[in-house]
């Protein structure tokens, strides 16, 4: 699915999602979800596709694979955060959002961690090194 036919999902959704919500709010929010999924799912191939390149550069450059791992998580998160957040905001729920967006930098930092440790060492074994 190329950007053209999204763009027109979204649009039409966005009608749609106008015109449902003076009738029925609850089924103009399960519409937005759907759509939401339905981009989702319509994007899967590209993201597979980043995934890949970035782990060939990753080979390329001899980087240990957890760290490319690690990466890859990282954004996987920060992705799926922002489209939970984003729902939960066109709900009404920018609380939940929030808590949301909280849950994905805390669990982003939890696997940086080993990375940050890795920077250190490697910087302290350089200037013990000199």
């Amino acid at each position: 699915m190329d950007i053209i036919q999204i763009v027109v999902i979204g649009i039409i959704a966005s009608i749609l999602y106008i015109i449902l919500k003076e009738i029925n709010t609850s089924f103009a929010f399960f519409l937005v979800l759907l759509t939401a999924i339905l981009i989702f799912l319509a994007i899967m191939q590209q993201i597979g596709t980043i995934f890949k390149m970035i782990e060939s550069l990753g080979n390329k450059a001899n980087v240990d694979g957890m760290y490319m791992e690690t990466i890859l998580k990282i954004i996987g998160i920060a992705y799926i955060a922002e489209l939970g957040a984003n729902i939960t905001k066109d709900a009404g729920l920018s609380s939940v959002a929030a808590k949301i967006e909280l849950s994905g930098k805390i669990f982003i930092l939890l696997l940086a961690v080993p990375i940050i440790t890795a920077v250190i060492e490697a910087i302290l074994s350089f200037v013990s090194a000199v």
